[in-house]
This record gives structure tokens, sequence and C-alpha cells, in this order.
């Protein structure tokens, strides 16, 4: 259990290297590494000892991207929660609206500082790189999903 303990801990400060707050990065990692087929709000509050409005803001958060969903507990007042099926892939779908809007702000910026700046030679590879990846991403998944079924087997 120690062992799991520090690899989670680990993988969430991972996680906040890469740009989430430490207690969405530690719930996270709890949804995780937990054995449990759901957890409820005030389990991780006390499995890793921070404040329930922390835990409340990481699920919102969480289940706005689409990596952790609400699932019926027949018997159970709380509300429960798990990672989703496929998680991985839902978030890359869902991060396709972003990287429109990092298309569409570049190319934005190219017009308002104009075709021939120097804010507009940078605008534009941000806005070509972006474009690349509107194009590609969904292509991408759909391969993800794919292999993943297909390793599934029947």
């Amino acid at each position: 259990m120690a062992d799991t303990i520090d690899v989670a801990e680990r993988l969430a400060l991972t996680l906040e290297q890469g740009g989430l707050q430490k207690a969405t990065a530690r719930v996270m990692a709890a949804f995780l590494f937990c054995d449990a087929d759901s957890v409820t709000a005030s389990e991780l509050v006390e499995q890793l000892g921070i404040s329930s409005g922390s835990v409340s803001g990481a699920i919102k958060m969480l289940s706005t991207v689409g990596l952790i969903e609400r699932v019926p507990a027949p018997g159970s007042r709380r509300e429960h929660y798990r990672l989703r099926e496929g998680a991985w892939a839902t978030l890359m779908s869902t991060q396709n609206g972003m990287v429109q809007a990092m298309f569409e702000a570049a190319d934005q910026g190219i017009k308002a500082a104009g075709a021939d700046s120097p804010a507009a030679r940078r605008l534009a590879e941000m806005r070509d790189f972006y474009g690349f990846m509107f194009r590609e991403l969904p292509a991408l998944v759909e391969r993800w999903r794919t292999e993943r079924d297909a390793s599934a087997g029947p």
C-alpha cells in the first residue's frame, strides 16, 4: 500500500508540473489508483487529507474535461464518481475545441497586427501548428480507439 501511495503522489507531482492545480492532480491520481469501482468526495477528502472545497473543485474540473463521471450508487445518499472509460481519448477529443480556439486567436492576431509584422510571423507559426493539430487530432483519437479495441479482443 505504501508503494502505491508513493507512486500516486509522484504521479500527482508530474500532473502538477504539467499544469494541473495540486489538489486536482492529487484527486486525479487517487482516481487512477483507486481499488473501488467508485469513490465519494468525502472518501477523497479523508484519503488525501485536503479540504472538501479542494476536492469539490477538482471533481468539477475533472468532470468538465471528461476524465471522471458521476455514477449511480443504489442505496447511497452520496454522489459517487469514477474514472471514465476511455477517459484519455475523451480528454483529447474535448481538447479539439481548445485547439480550434487557439487557431482562431492566432488568425485574429495576424489580422490585427498586419500580415507583414514580426508579430504576424510568430502568430502564423502558432496558427499553422494549431491548424495542423485540429485536422489531425480526431483521426489520431480514432486510431487509438481502433487499436485499443483490437488489443482488447473478443
